[in-house]
């Protein structure tokens, strides 16, 4: 793919060497000696022929030359890019053995706690995972977990551990720290089960395992024996059911605080949320929004931006409604 600047040279280049049929999507496809060129309008190009590899290293180098580019180092990383995702999509380890798995849900929604679960499969219970259609509970909808969640915490054994937000917010402000101590509370409580069948206890990378170790290094117990993987909820049993129970959990305390204050609570961080939270601020006090809030969000900071602009709007109001006529 060629920059802006080379794209116009190529254009330029060309001109006198094009075919009269340009290809969809192409700019034009041009013929110089025995090398095909096709520029598409996306900016990438294509050398086909016995001097391919010659007719695209003059462009290549005049990339290096205007923008500084290095388009065969730029290619390789792609290459890698493409292998390590054929290779994570055909990581087939932990499919048809017993494996624990933890997940978490909450980190990213102002509201509500945070929930980890670390949960057990056995290579018996693995069809039964399977008919119930689990998967990472990002992928399926909140009607289908309330449906699920329910038969697995039933079924599968689990350990699962709710952060509230009173505690939350007494907490260190890195949340991969936090995350990295609850994962391991529930794996913990999960091993000293001993099932021994278990072939893997799998965690969902969310950051370099000399870091995740690093946070819970004052722990009283720290199990170790972990496989950290990316996407792990799409190639382990025990980290999908994890997920479920998560967010039926989750779900369950959202629920606790639409009763105690009558209000629909969104999900997430974003303005409808900030506009929620002045709205229960506003009511019923900042100490109270504390109780059911990770104060730690930006959100908390617009809530008190937006909570002076109601109350001033207020203000104004009154003052308005008492002026003389």
């Amino acid at each position: 793919t060629v920059s802006d600047n080379v794209k116009n040279r190529m254009i330029s280049f060309y001109a006198d060497k094009r075919r009269q049929k340009t290809p969809p999507y192409a700019i034009f496809q041009a013929d110089d000696a025995d090398t095909n060129i096709t520029l598409y309008n996306s900016g990438k190009v294509v050398f086909q022929g016995n001097s391919a590899d010659i007719e695209a290293q003059i462009w290549k180098d005049l990339e290096m030359s205007l923008n500084n580019r290095n388009i065969d180092s730029e290619l390789k990383k792609s290459e890698d890019k493409k292998k390590d995702k054929v290779k994570e999509e055909t990581d087939l380890r932990f499919r048809n053995v017993a494996t624990i798995g933890s997940d978490e849900v909450g980190t990213g929604d102002y509201f509500g706690p945070i929930v980890v679960t670390a949960s057990y499969v056995s290579k018996e219970n693995i069809k039964e995972v399977m008919n119930l259609g689990v998967k990472d509970s990002k992928k399926i909808t909140d009607d289908i977990i309330l449906k699920i969640g329910p038969k697995l915490i039933k079924t599968i054994p689990h350990s699962t551990y709710i952060l509230d937000n009173q505690t939350y917010n007494k907490y260190p402000t890195n949340m991969n720290k936090i995350k990295a101590i609850l994962h391991n509370k529930v794996l913990v409580n999960m091993v000293k089960n001993n099932y021994e069948d278990v072939k893997y206890v799998v965690v969902d990378q969310f950051c370099f395992p000399k870091n995740y170790f690093e946070y819970i290094k004052d722990a009283k117990e720290v199990y170790k024996n972990i496989t950290f993987t990316t996407k792990a909820e799409d190639k382990c049993y025990a980290v999908a059911v994890s997920s479920i129970i998560c967010r039926y959990v989750f779900l369950m305390e959202l629920k606790k605080i639409e009763e105690k204050y009558q209000i629909f609570i969104k999900k997430g961080a974003g303005p409808e949320v900030d506009k929620q939270a002045v709205m229960i601020a506003k009511k019923y006090g900042m100490d109270e929004l504390s109780k059911i809030a990770k104060l730690n969000f930006k959100n908390t900071e617009k809530v008190k931006n937006l909570l002076e602009s109601v109350n001033l709007y207020d203000e104004v109001k009154d003052n308005l409604s008492l002026s003389p006529s």
